[in-house]
């Protein structure tokens, strides 16, 4: 067996109504004063109020930090540093979808260790230590409660990451009622992403790819597959949105330790450049991708394509199952009524070229396809998604 390390979050807690009980959960880890990140529709819907009152309760002084946007940028990143440090923070609390989670992980680096950004940027190269830290995720998508990675956008378009064990919580609350009113365009993108985040974990060329992951992502894409559907057409059941709450932070695992590939690589300048939400991007790049991949991975996608779809059993061949298993993934995006074509979504044909130039900057995502993808690859890929 090739040698692999696994990282994951310290603790975890499942429960509905987790989140209004957010004090006892934590206990004393957050300290005195709380650094409470998250984003303004969340406190426009008020979703937050009963975390900040179980704090608040408990005696903690929290300052709420609200204007975290899609796809954060390095401003918002540390205007939150800013408020965390006016307010003395002890511990940082990440409630909301991957932006909260990501600014709250990078805010609790920065405030704890007092090193600069730009020395944390890549892989393995934050100092730390951080300060305590705890993540409440109210979409299933991202996973970010248990992965190292944290993901900002610099300047009008770069998105940039940090990676290191360092920033993984001490704690991720899992509350499946915070994901009930999620609308079903939401339900559907971040559920997408969640499946991303499996395949390619379990397709992923990196070294430390390993059978934890492996088994991780497979019942990740078995929870995932059989519940979506229900969760964006009846966003009440509550069974079906425990599901993907479970099968998101397994896949998020999965893919914390075999990183993902040219999907994310790809997906990336579709949201940094015309701000397509990134679950969006990832469902638009998805079965093009995997397409390309196929010739080298379609063994691997044959092995998980039951696990997503349990009807392709009945198909014989890993050829043949690859084949239906990327037209299931194509087909379930439409009948989740997502848009399907970079067209579909603003994206003007003669924007291809800069894409693809752009997705060659995504080193640390593109060692990890399983086949090898130039700029040539990219056009052809971008071409084929137009």
């Amino acid at each position: 067996m090739t040698p692999f390390s696994f990282n994951t979050t310290k603790s975890l807690v499942f429960e509905p109504g987790a989140a209004s009980r957010l004090a006892e959960a934590a206990g004393e880890a957050l300290g005195t004063a709380c650094l409470f990140v998250t984003d303004p529709e969340l406190r426009r819907l008020g979703l937050s109020d009963p975390a900040i009152a179980s704090l608040s309760k408990a005696g903690l002084d929290v300052t709420v930090f609200d204007e975290v946007e899609a796809d954060p940028s390095r401003e918002t990143l540390l205007a939150a540093v800013a408020a965390g440090r006016q307010a003395a923070a002890s511990g940082v609390v990440g409630f909301g979808g991957g932006s909260s989670m990501d600014v709250a992980k990078l805010a609790a680096l920065l405030l704890g260790s007092g090193e600069s950004l730009d020395e944390a940027w890549g892989v393995g190269r934050a100092r730390g230590p951080r300060l305590p830290l705890v993540l409440v995720p109210t979409t299933a998508g991202t996973g970010s409660e248990v992965t190292p990675v944290s993901i900002v956008t610099v300047g009008a378009e770069e998105k940039r990451g940090v990676s290191s064990p360092m920033i993984l919580p001490d704690l991720a609350v899992l509350d499946p009622d915070l994901t009930l009113g999620l609308p079903p365009h939401i339900t559907a993108a971040t559920g997408i992403d969640a499946m991303v985040h499996a395949i390619e974990a379990y397709t992923s060329k990196n070294t430390n790819n390993n059978p934890l992951s492996r088994l991780l992502a497979r019942e990740a894409l078995r929870l995932l597959g059989a519940n979506i559907e229900t969760a964006v057409l009846d966003g009440g059941d509550r069974a079906a949105r425990s599901a993907m709450l479970l099968g998101s932070m397994l896949a998020g695992q999965a893919f914390a330790n075999s990183p993902v590939a040219a999907v994310h690589a790809l997906a990336y300048p579709i949201g940094g450049i015309f701000h397509v939400p990134h679950g969006l991007s990832n469902a638009l790049m998805l079965p093009h991708v995997l397409r390309f991949n196929a010739p080298e991975a379609g063994a691997l996608y044959a092995e998980i394509a039951v696990d997503t779809f349990p009807s392709l059993d009945r198909i014989e061949g890993s050829q043949a199952r690859c084949a239906a298993f990327i037209d299931a993934l194509t087909d379930l995006a439409a009948r989740l009524g997502m848009q399907t074509r970079l067209r579909e979504v603003d994206i003007p044909e003669d924007a291809i070229a800069k894409l693809a130039a752009d997705a060659m900057l995504q080193t640390r995502l593109l060692v990890n396809n399983p086949r090898e993808v130039g700029e040539r690859d990219a056009l052809g890929i971008y071409r084929a998604a137009w």
